[in-house]
Formats: structure tokens, sequence, C-alpha cells
């Protein structure tokens, strides 16, 4: 029995030293036990995030199908050591928006989960957003693909609090809103912006994205409603494991950009995520506490 007990102890402590990353483990790596540093943050009038797909940096950075990604890179900042959090597509959009792949490992398109996000943490704030959502067939749809939509590029939909609410659902709109919102200077103060399964690059080239950057995302930097704001855009995954989820190409483009700046530390979803939070003195939502926020690229 004495013996029994005193295996339990030992392994009971070892569980505890794999746990904390003791012995070089990932865990340790990827979520450290103290928070990096805060950095000067710029406090945006907008936030806008574009997420593209299933593309390495490597892919995108220099290649000749891609020379928009490339000329934005040089004249605002490319974020260089940024990494997805996980595979499949899923998991990586929720861990933009609430800092936690809430347990997800697939593509489920009627799973639901409790947990908070930012659409929460925006609301609690007096903030405003919108997903806008290419090919989404109307606002507040919740169908799980409608030709080349797909919601499992459609984060906000599986937060319960949203599902829940047929008025935070109708924020969730076609893209074809954005133009409209623009023109009429309603632009909210983030917006998470999702194109299609062609034009996202997961079913068409990467000259097709790239196009599309062109035709959506130029016209968008230089809209008035953009003063004090910033654009991100970046990849969901790459096809790589490094990071979890692949190196991606990143960047962060608008007036508030440093132009032709870099910024090279290791980052990714989650700190992507406490940037925006620390921009507008939000709470950190689960693994952002532990992100590396984007600093050293904000025009002064």
């Amino acid at each position: 029995m004495a013996r029994e007990a005193a295996l339990i102890r030992t392994l009971a402590v070892a569980l505890v030293l794999a746990v904390s990353g003791c012995g070089g483990g990932s865990a340790l790596a990827t979520f450290p036990k103290k928070p990096p540093p805060s950095v000067r943050v710029p406090a945006f009038t907008h936030v806008v995030l574009v997420v593209f797909e299933n593309h390495e940096a490597s892919e995108i950075g220099g290649n000749p199908d891609a020379p928009r990604f490339d000329a934005l890179g040089r004249r605002y900042a490319t974020l260089t050591s940024y990494d997805a959090v996980a595979h499949p597509s899923l998991p990586n959009y929720l861990a933009l928006v609430s800092g936690s792949t809430q347990g997800i490992t697939s593509d489920c398109t009627d799973c639901i989960v409790p947990g908070r996000s930012l659409a929460g943490a925006l609301a609690a704030a007096g903030k405003t957003w919108k997903t806008y959502a290419e090919d989404l067939p109307y606002p507040g749809f919740t169908g799980g693909s409608a030709g080349r939509y797909a919601k499992k590029h459609d984060p906000f939909l599986y937060f319960r609090g949203v599902a829940d609410s047929r008025a935070l659902r109708n924020r969730v709109v076609p893209l074809t809103q954005l133009g409209r919102d623009l023109a009429r200077h309603r632009l909210p103060d983030f917006s998470l912006v999702i194109p299609n399964l062609c034009n996202d690059m997961h079913d068409c080239s990467v000259a097709t994205g790239d196009a599309w950057l062109q035709a959506h995302v130029e016209p968008l930097l230089r809209s008035p409603e953009l003063h004090g704001g910033v654009v991100f855009v970046v990849f969901d995954e790459g096809t790589s494991d490094t990071g979890g989820g692949g190196r991606i190409e990143a960047l962060a483009l608008g007036p508030t950009v440093r132009r032709g700046s870099r910024f090279t530390k290791p980052t990714n979803h989650y700190g992507l995520l406490r940037t925006i939070e620390d921009a507008w003195k939000l709470p950190r939502l689960g693994h952002s506490r532990t992100g590396t926020p984007i600093g050293g690229i904000w025009a002064k």
C-alpha cells in the first residue's frame, strides 16, 4: 500500500513537470508562464482583419503570382515570424477571435462553444463589430455552406452568445455590405472580412487571391473611413506544423503603420488578438494573455 502511494506521488510530480513544460516541453514554448511585456499600440479608430487560406509564408512572399502582397508588405509592414496555431481551419479562426481553439479539432458546422469571444468584449466596451463574408446568402445565415461560402471560416457564429441572438447574428453580413457601410460612414470599429473559398486561395490559385486583395483591400486603404485605422491581412493556417499550424504570411497595412517596417519577433493569432485588445484596453481572452503583441511598426 505504501509502495502504491509513493508511486502515485511520483507520477503526480512527473505530470506536473510535464504540464509546466519542464524538460523542454512544447507547452512552455507555446504558452509562457509570464505574459510578454506590453508595447505601444495606437488606439485604432478601426481594425479590419482579412483572412486568407492554407498557404505558408514561403508560398506568398516573393511569389510572382502575388505581386500585391509583396507591394503592400514593402509599403507598410510584414510580420515575418507569424504562425498559425492549429490545423484545420476552424480552430484558427476561433483562436483569432477568442484566444482559444475552444477544444475544436475539426471543421464542424453544427458545433457551438460557450466561451467568450471578441464580440462580447467589444460590446462591453461600447464598440461595434461585423463580419463581412463573401457569398453569404443573407445576414445571419447559419447554414454550413452556400455556393463558395463556408461557415467554418465564419467564427463568431460558433459562439452561443452570438448564435442565440438574432440581432448579433445579423451582424454577420454579405461582403457586398462593406462598400455600402464605407460610403455611409458606418464602418464598425472591428471588421472581420472573409473572402469566399476561391478568392481566399483555398480552392483557387495564389494569383486569384492576389487579385482579390488588389480589388478589395487597396480601395479600403484609400477610404477616409480608415484614417487612424489598420488592416491586418493573415492566413488561417499553412501546410506545415510550425507553431502548431504553419508559418504564414501576415501584413499590417494602413495609415497607422510605419512604412517599410518589419516585426520580426515570433507571434501568432493570439498575439494579434492581444494587439487589438491592448489598443482598445479590452480584457485579454484565453491565450492572448501570453501572445506577443505587435509593436515597433506603428507610425508616431
